[in-house]
């Protein structure tokens, strides 16, 4: 049987994707057409709506902050929005260090999203806790999401391939298709170098690699983390594969 589109060609948002089709624990796979990651979802057209539809997507996750959910709002008939907020820090804290007078260079950008990185894993762990208690409520195809799609999206997708039994190597694989697809909308002036944005605009391994690393560091391991901070005891673990697995 031939897989679906991993990607979904959208007028309003670019990195729109499935999860579906990797190999995972037990033999199985990962179930298409149920879990998808996307940019923001403020621009949708209608007939990007309508590809919602027809895969029945019924549940939105949105990990942006505050301030950036407002200025870029949605909501649709029959899908129920649901906030995770984690409020974005990285280019506020680029900003602030060139306006300090300290210079800000492609090193130091590769840094400062390794620190973004280990907060996620350090500060905001409750989230990704509440979008598993919500996978394991309820089964129906749903999307979640940040303003790129790239680095709360890119390690929430991390965690749920890892609890799935996915191969590192497809979780980073999956991880780095964001630089073929995300489509920054048009930018506005910012006083950072083109060479830094690029380097905020896009993933890298060392990235989701120091998110990793202290998971490692502070809870052992990927499974004590998910189990211990993330609440997928044993049984909430093979529910979780009964699910999303076929």
């Amino acid at each position: 049987m031939q897989s679906p589109p991993r990607h979904l060609a959208m007028q309003g948002a670019s990195n729109f994707r499935d999860l579906g089709g990797y190999a995972a624990h037990g033999g199985r796979s990962v179930r298409w057409r149920v879990l998808f990651r996307s940019d923001h979802l403020a621009n949708l057209t209608d007939t990007d709506l309508g590809q919602l539809q027809a895969v029945k997507i019924g549940r939105s996750f949105d990990f942006r902050g505050q301030q950036e959910s407002a200025a870029q709002a949605y909501e649709w008939p029959g899908t129920q929005r649901h906030s995770l907020s984690i409020e974005p820090t990285l280019v506020q804290t680029l900003q602030w260090q060139q306006q300090s007078g300290h210079s800000v260079t492609v090193q130091s950008a590769v840094e400062a999203m390794q620190d973004t990185y280990r907060g996620f894993v350090r500060g905001n762990s409750d989230r990704f806790a509440q979008l598993f208690a919500h996978l394991l409520a309820h089964d129906a195809p749903l999307v979640f999401h940040c303003t790129a799609g790239k680095d709360r999206t890119g390690l929430a997708a991390a965690l749920i391939l890892a609890a799935l039994g996915v191969s590192q190597a497809d979780i980073l694989q999956d991880y780095l298709l964001t630089n073929a697809h995300y489509r920054r909308e048009t930018a506005h002036h910012s006083p950072l170098a083109p060479e830094v944005l690029a380097v905020v605009w896009a993933v890298q391994e060392a990235f989701l690699g120091a998110a990793l690393r202290a998971i490692d560091a502070d809870y052992g391991s990927m499974a004590q983390y998910l189990e211990s901070r993330l609440g997928l005891t044993p049984p909430a673990l093979e529910r979780l594969r009964q699910t999303y697995l076929v």
